[in-house]
């Protein structure tokens, strides 16, 4: 079982940056791989990125490559998802997620969800 908890979202203006965390419970952290998606209003969930449980490989949407970075520090039980240049389209509940196996960029392969932290990305 793992219990995850997402902070640092908020209200920037466009060009500004925001690093999200996700907080892990458990003692089983580093056996997961994580990611990060995103639901916009009246849209489906979108994977933005995610990170293989050693930290070694990270993988990404196309729209924010180049400007959002994954990492994780498996001792803090925590992943971070750095978002630089923030664009009004990238406003968002950001969801992070743990999976054991599958495909990491379909969310039903991820078994733990966190409640989300909103980003809002406005002038």
């Amino acid at each position: 079982q793992v219990q995850l908890v997402e902070s640092g979202g908020g209200l920037v203006q466009p060009g500004a940056s925001l690093r999200l965390s996700c907080a892990a419970s458990g003692r089983t952290f580093s056996s997961y791989d994580m990611g990060w998606f995103r639901q916009a209003p009246g849209k489906d969930r979108q994977f933005v990125a995610a990170i293989r449980r050693s930290g070694d490989i990270t993988y990404y949407t196309d729209s924010v490559k180049g400007r959002f970075t994954i990492s994780r520090d498996n001792a803090k039980n925590t992943v971070y998802l750095q978002m630089n240049s923030l664009k009004p389209e990238d406003t968002a509940v950001y969801y992070c997620a743990a999976r054991y196996s599958g495909t990491y960029y379909l969310s039903r392969d991820y078994s733990y969800w966190g409640q989300g932290t909103q980003v809002t990305v406005s002038s």
